[in-house]
């Protein structure tokens, strides 16, 4: 039945396609039991669907902990007031603005909400070709309210968080670039490398060297060593990667320099604005991918042990860096007191890349999609899938589809046979018009996409493919939506199915040039493991935080703008403002307070009517109009 609810299956599967029995079992909760009780604990892993025979309990048991949340998506007319709102606040004086969504927001959001609402935000301006002014909305006001320029972003404020989720949206393959070989090299080579005395393991020192006794002293020279052979490497790709750092983000980085040096002018205060920079481009953006390197995709797997204590003391030693060595010899790790001479050659070295990085040219808008996420030349995705041969007329599923590996850039999809064949055929990134899902009883198959061609006016065309997980699925979607950004004429419908039998497998229809059943994705997606950009599901989200805050919005502004109503120390600087402020600015407050309400109070309403009408349609049922 359309519109059904599915169950929530989780699958497990082993890591190469290649071989037999790749799937190891899956976990499957119908919709009536998420809705009643949220499943957590051990739970048996059962055979695919169609197994010829039950496994017998043998597949083992999988530890889960499932959380449903529902909410209800209006048509996307009924959020343009809000969405209006939201954007018009990031272009008026962030310092005295107390009654926008944004400050509402920003004053009012605390905890692990700050981490899903700077998500759903960065989403959000990136769509509407705002990244750049919110980001720098937000900056400003934090810089305004930061007396102590040792703590500046230094806590998870709404500014920090957001600037952290765009980096990763739109320098992911910049960041693939400058650390992946040497992160690659670390993997493979496998070396024991550790300078804390408390945790040599002095039995490993044989692999080291052969010479002498095995001391601390051998376990540390020789460890540093090989730390500043690592290090020497990601230091060089780091300072000599201003060309390839995107656009986007050296225009975010020079609005951060030029506020935070004009807020903190004086000479003592000099590092601040390179602080401000680096704190975000070093500690949140390249010590966490070095530290692991899984969550960034430069690796498939988590590190092992010892790999992983190696990639720790270089990320301890590109962090120390990233502060510009103000806390060497500080604290009680002394014991990298060694590395401190090539930390300290490095900083100077650090600065200049600094002042680089923000000497760029030209207003443009600092994150626009249109700005294409992937350079053209580089090849941000490869491996192999499963393509569906163009006329499998005749042919079972299981044959229909063929291997081959494919190559991503920001110009081309190719495929080919193997790696090392050298007949490519190309797909050019521009002719893309959706990437999107394909059901999986289009084909009987999981794990299937398609990808939606059209050369000028000529036909679509639709490429199938097939993913060996939900993993690599997501990769995909992810790295093909970035690459096909900029591309006009998008499509806004398509069919999650496949014509087949003379029909569509998803709505039935009959005609193959059948308009599209159900909404595609729009381009950009947050990362690989992110859902793709929804503006509906991004500003319902927002709405739903600022129902949060209503009441004490209305309180502050409209029953006694005087009254301190929020316990956070930002609300009371706000208000403490306020209190100061000259009666026109209070009553320019007020009214955009008044309107925020009255916006919130519209989408209240839309929602009743909404949840009335579909009860209505229930109670009718089928044959009801």
């Amino acid at each position: 039945m359309p519109g059904a609810p599915a169950p929530l299956r989780v699958e497990l599967w082993d890591w190469d396609m290649v071989g037999k029995n790749d799937f190891l079992g899956m976990v499957e909760f119908p919709p009536q039991v998420l809705q009643q009780n949220a499943p957590s604990g051990w739970f048996r892993l059962l055979p695919f669907p169609r197994a010829e025979e039950d496994s017998g309990g043998t597949l083992g048991a999988l530890r889960l902990k499932v959380r449903l949340s529902e909410d209800r998506i209006l048509p996307s007319g009924y959020y343009q007031p809000l969405t209006e709102l939201l954007m018009a606040s990031v272009l008026e004086p962030a310092e005295e603005d107390a009654a926008s969504p944004l400050a509402v927001l920003e004053e009012l959001t605390l905890g692990d909400c700050r981490q899903d609402l700077a998500t759903k935000l960065v989403k959000l301006f990136l769509g509407k070709g705002l990244a750049g002014p919110f980001l720098d909305y937000l900056t400003r006001r934090e810089v305004m309210r930061t007396t102590d320029p040792n703590t500046l972003f230094r806590s998870n404020s709404l500014a920090s968080k957001a600037m952290e989720q765009f980096m990763k949206l739109v320098g992911m393959p910049y960041l693939h670039e400058v650390l992946k070989p040497v992160i690659t090299r670390v993997f493979e080579e496998k070396k024991y490398m550790e300078l804390d005395p408390c945790k040599m393991d002095l039995g490993r020192t044989r692999r080291i060297s052969f010479k002498g006794t095995p001391s601390e002293e051998h376990v540390r020279d020789a460890s540093l060593g090989l730390l500043t052979g690592y290090l020497g490497p990601i230091v060089d790709a780091i300072v000599g990667s201003v060309g390839r750092c995107p656009p986007a983000m050296r225009l975010a980085f020079k609005q951060l320099h030029q506020c935070v040096e004009k807020r903190f002018p004086q000479a003592e205060h000099e590092d601040v604005k390179y602080l401000a920079i680096s704190g975000f481009l070093f500690l949140r953006f390249f010590a966490p991918a070095i530290l692991t390197p899984k969550l960034f995709d430069l690796r498939d797997q988590h590190a092992d042990p010892q790999t992983s204590r190696s990639l720790l003391l270089l990320a301890k030693a590109v962090q120390s860096i990233g502060n510009l060595g103000q806390q060497l010899g500080q604290g009680k790790e002394l014991w990298m007191a060694p590395l401190h001479p090539f930390l300290l050659q490095s900083i100077s070295r650090v600065r200049h890349f600094l002042d680089q990085l923000v000497d760029v040219d030209g207003e443009e808008e600092a994150g626009s999609p249109a700005r294409a996420l992937v350079a053209p030349s580089v090849i941000v995705r490869e491996g192999y899938l499963l393509k569906r041969k163009e006329e499998p007329a005749g042919l079972a599923t299981r044959f229909a589809f063929k291997k081959r590996y494919f190559w991503l850039s920001g110009e081309t999809l190719s495929y080919s046979k193997s790696p090392e064949w050298q007949m490519r055929s190309s797909i050019p990134v521009s002719h893309i018009r959706a990437v999107e899902r394909v059901d999986e009883g289009a084909f009987q198959l999981p794990h299937v996409m398609q990808v939606v061609t059209q050369a000028g006016a000529g036909a679509p065309h639709t490429t199938y493919l097939q993913c060996k997980n939900v993993n690599e699925l997501n990769q995909w979607l992810s790295a093909l939506r970035k690459a096909s950004a900029p591309n006009p004429d998008k499509l806004a419908a398509c069919h999650p199915g496949a014509f087949r039998s003379s029909r569509w497998t998803c709505c039935l229809r009959a005609e193959r040039s059948a308009a599209g059943c159900s909404r595609t994705h729009s381009a950009v997606t947050l990362g690989d493991w992110s859902d793709p950009l929804d503006p509906d599901a991004e500003i319902q989200m927002v709405y739903r935080q600022l129902l949060l805050g209503r009441d004490q919005l209305r309180i502050k502004f409209q029953e006694d703008p005087s009254i301190d109503s929020s316990p956070e120390a930002d609300t009371e600087k706000g208000s403490r403002a306020m209190e100061g402020a000259c009666p026109d600015a209070l009553a320019q407050q007020r009214a955009a307070a008044a309107r925020l309400l009255e916006v919130l109070a519209d989408l209240d309403r839309a929602h009743e009517e909404f949840q009335q009408r579909e009860q209505q349609k229930v109670a009718l049922g089928p044959l009801g109009h």
